[in-house]
């Protein structure tokens, strides 16, 4: 198994390669190193390497490994699935929610978040493929969700998160990150504050370069950073 520090130097020389690609500021782009399933000491060894933002799946297993790593300068962003009645932990331990899909969820982390006197930043996630499997506003119902959520004093809307479909050739994938770019373009049009709305969260491991090249600011990289979750024992 590669160590982390190698595999974040060859996924950090990818990302600058496909700004270069693109035209765009190496800087403009972050890395978050996502930690479903990885133990703690294998996200440790990542955090030593140089990882400053982690992303959890499940709130449960985040709120775990934020106590684990309790006190280190790690943005911990929240990229799975969110039920409303778990709102409250997502409330008192991430500092980014990326998957804000409904305002019934938009309106009870608005609550929470309210209640312990802070604010939270959140992407809206949109489901561009229309797979029944996945999370997702569609994107004929974003700008009324927009709408909905930027009413709620705590919860700060940065832009757009999507999961597109899994296609083996990441070229095929690039349509809907394009499709997720012109989104968040028509949400700015749209925006009273249209300078806050600078975020799209996309790409993963097999297809971040494509991501980047379509204006991505924010990949959610697991298995190529902390290698297959099958290597880790149940």
């Amino acid at each position: 198994m590669s160590t982390i520090a190698e595999n974040l130097a060859d996924i950090r020389s990818r990302m600058e390669a496909a700004c270069l690609r693109s035209g765009r500021d190496p800087g403009g782009v972050r890395l978050v190193g996502v930690t479903k399933t990885v133990p703690v000491d294998r996200v440790r060894e990542g955090v030593e390497a140089g990882i400053t933002i982690l992303g959890e799946n499940y709130i449960q297993e985040a709120a775990g490994k934020i106590e684990a790593f309790s006190g280190m300068q790690i943005s911990w962003h929240f990229i799975g699935h969110l039920q409303s009645n778990k709102a409250r932990v997502a409330a008192d331990c991430c500092d980014w929610v990326e998957t804000v899909d409904r305002d019934s969820l938009a309106k009870e982390l608005n609550r929470q978040v309210l209640k312990r006197g802070r604010t939270i930043p959140v992407l809206i996630q949109v489901n561009v493929g229309d797979e029944v499997s996945k999370s997702g506003v569609s994107p004929e119902g974003l700008l009324q969700l927009f709408r909905a959520v930027a009413q709620y004093e705590g919860l700060e809307v940065r832009g757009l998160m999507t999961l597109p479909p899994y296609l083996e050739n990441p070229e095929d994938v690039r349509p809907y990150f394009q499709m997720l770019r012109r989104l968040l373009g028509e949400l700015r049009q749209e925006a009273p504050h249209p300078e806050l709305l600078t975020e799209l969260s996309m790409g993963m491991s097999h297809d971040f370069e494509v991501a980047i090249e379509e204006g991505a600011t924010l990949i959610r990289v697991g298995t190529a950073l902390f290698g297959s979750r099958a290597a880790f024992p149940a």
